[in-house]
């Protein structure tokens, strides 16, 4: 195992944002893992996993303990033996995102098609309940193992006690930094047909029609470009972490007392399988942004709103974790001060 000394963060990072790793070590075996991880134990450092980097920002200071960059690979399909007719995927936590949806659309098996395009690793996903357009992948999500940092071993966790919910796990709530997401299983359909939730999605499609599943994943690829979701090299509104803010949900009291407030009401939509509260309702954070004042575009240093979707903060060339902070701060203070709403960030921040 190498461990890497004031190793930089921002090239792992679709931000490009942050100062250095104190250690650094790519783990590419679950033996690798769980000797980062005492090795880190045994001195007291403080320890992160890294994915992909596409949900993270660094802090200009870097980060004084062990990075572990999560690099394990493999993916392997079978069928699911409690339940004929369907297929279990068992993706390693290093393996593409994009990549490994691609694999399954193309083997015709429904389940994970409108998360086409989503940056970051198979590993990530679990932890903050990763969904778009119609899907989270806590319905698709058969289970899960993890290195258990507290308990030194290996644990897996079947999808009823990953306590998924709105962009959340218990791997990022309670306990938030004791497992390692090693593997992931993901429960799938073959021959399955698309979710078509999502209003965008809807659209694109006459009433009639039954789009394929590599249909609903290449339309779901057009409209993250279009919102500079994808990563595409040089585009520089790629130069994000995705969706910077999460989209609060709230009682209809709430979303009137809201509407009432703005000159007109805003979209809503339901809360989501993830919700604790069936009853509850969702709102586009980016619309609250807009209404607050934030154009696409507005700029802060080298900081800016994404000129593609307000949703998204991003670097223009240059701009330190600071700068986006300071944007971030501005945004969520105007939201608050005209709807009585706080903003909740959604990257993960390292080394503040």
């Amino acid at each position: 195992m190498l461990i890497e000394e004031n190793k930089p963060l921002a090239p792992f990072t679709t931000f490009s944002i942050g100062g250095p790793a104190r250690w650094f070590v790519e783990a590419v075996s679950e033996e690798e893992i769980a000797e980062a991880a005492a090795w880190a134990g045994e001195r007291s450092v403080a320890l992160f996993v890294l994915g992909g980097g596409s949900n993270l920002l660094v802090s200009d200071a870097g980060f004084d303990g062990l990075v572990l960059r999560v690099g394990l690979s493999g993916i392997v399909a079978m069928d699911a033996p409690e339940h004929p007719g369907l297929k279990i995927y068992q993706a390693a936590a290093g393996e593409d995102w994009d990549r490994f949806v691609q694999r399954t659309v193309e083997d015709n098996c429904a389940g994970l098609e409108c998360l086409a395009g989503i940056p970051g690793t198979v590993g990530g996903t679990p932890v903050q309940n990763v969904g778009a357009y119609g899907q989270e992948v806590a319905s698709a999500i058969e289970s899960v193992r993890a290195y258990d940092i507290q308990e030194h071993g290996f644990v897996e966790f079947a999808a009823t006690e990953c306590d998924f919910a709105y962009r959340r796990s218990r791997f990022n709530s309670d306990g938030r930094g004791r497992y390692i997401v090693t593997r992931v299983d993901y429960q799938l359909t073959p021959g399955g047909a698309p979710t078509l939730r999502y209003a965008e999605l809807q659209k694109a499609f006459a009433e009639d029609a039954q789009p394929s599943l590599a249909e609903v994943a290449a339309q779901v690829r057009l409209i993250r470009q279009a919102k500079g979701m994808l990563i595409v090299e040089g585009d520089p509104d790629c130069r994000s972490a995705g969706s910077f803010f999460k989209n609060p949900v709230m009682t209809d009291e709430k979303f009137r007392q809201i509407a009432a407030a703005g000159e007109k009401a805003p979209p809503r939509f339901p809360a989501g399988p993830g919700a604790e509260n069936p009853g509850l309702v969702k709102v586009p954070a980016a619309w609250l942004i807009e209404q607050a004042g934030f154009a696409k575009g507005y700029t802060l240093g080298a900081a800016a709103v994404s000129r593609r979707h307000t949703l998204a903060l991003v670097n223009l060339g240059g701009a330190s974790a600071a700068e986006i902070l300071a944007l971030a701060s501005q945004i969520t203070a105007a939201v608050e001060a005209r709807f009585g709403i706080r903003l909740e960030m959604e990257p993960v921040r390292l080394g503040f």
